[in-house]
């Protein structure tokens, strides 16, 4: 391979490490200092690059900021799936999966990139523009929660009828119960929501008495 064939790669290289910097900048900034404190001063200093290149690769910091949450919450999907996944490796389909999904889906809740949105969320109730660019982000990164959650809770689960609802339910409501953790100071593991969760999980997935015509 010559030079001259290398040369393109290189660059493209570190293009793509030099943006990668600045997104993990931006997200260590949302999580440490909140949006307010989430400037590109800082997030510049932080990732160690030249304003030239950080504009060059953002022109805007609210499309950095929507862009770093976007990439941190992708690459933590992937992570969180593997992970997942490795847990429940030889759990058979039935309650005790449904209630250990239950338990490794709520520990996502307190995960960076979970209260990095939540910046972001609370920062475009009233900043119409980082809404606009924070909407299509959102619908995007939701739909790939789904179709990741959708293989956590395997195909058994996601075909029952009533898992859509299952799923929903869960995902609205433990966002919901993350929020207080943002200035509580107690083990999430034992929420008493996560017990209640388990319960009308096997109420839409079983119904009263029909765990055994579920799985046989």
């Amino acid at each position: 391979m010559t030079g001259t064939e290398t040369a393109p790669r290189r660059r493209e290289e570190r293009t793509a490490d030099s943006r990668a910097l600045i997104l993990d900048a931006a997200v260590d900034c949302l999580v440490e200092l909140g949006y307010s404190g989430a400037s590109t001063l800082a997030i510049q200093a932080k990732a160690g690059v030249s304003r030239g290149r950080l504009l060059h690769h953002f022109p805007s910091r609210d499309g950095l900021l929507v862009a770093a949450v976007q990439h941190l919450a992708t690459v933590r999907l992937r992570q969180t799936e593997r992970r997942l996944a490795e847990a429940l490796a030889g759990e058979p389909d039935g309650p005790r999966r449904v209630d250990r999904c239950i338990e490794l889906l709520w520990s996502t809740f307190g995960e960076p990139h979970f209260w990095a949105a939540i910046e972001l969320w609370t920062a475009a109730r009233t900043n119409p523009a980082l809404a606009a660019a924070l909407r299509p982000a959102e619908r995007a990164l939701r739909e790939s929660i789904r179709e990741v959650t959708d293989r956590i809770w395997g195909p058994v689960v996601c075909a029952h009828p009533r898992f859509p609802e299952l799923r929903e339910v869960l995902f609205t409501s433990m966002r919901g119960a993350a929020m207080p953790y943002a200035f509580e100071d107690r083990p999430p593991a034992t929420d008493p929501h996560v017990a209640l969760w388990k319960s009308l999980a096997h109420h839409l997935l079983y119904g009263q008495g029909t765990e055994r015509a579920f799985y046989g």
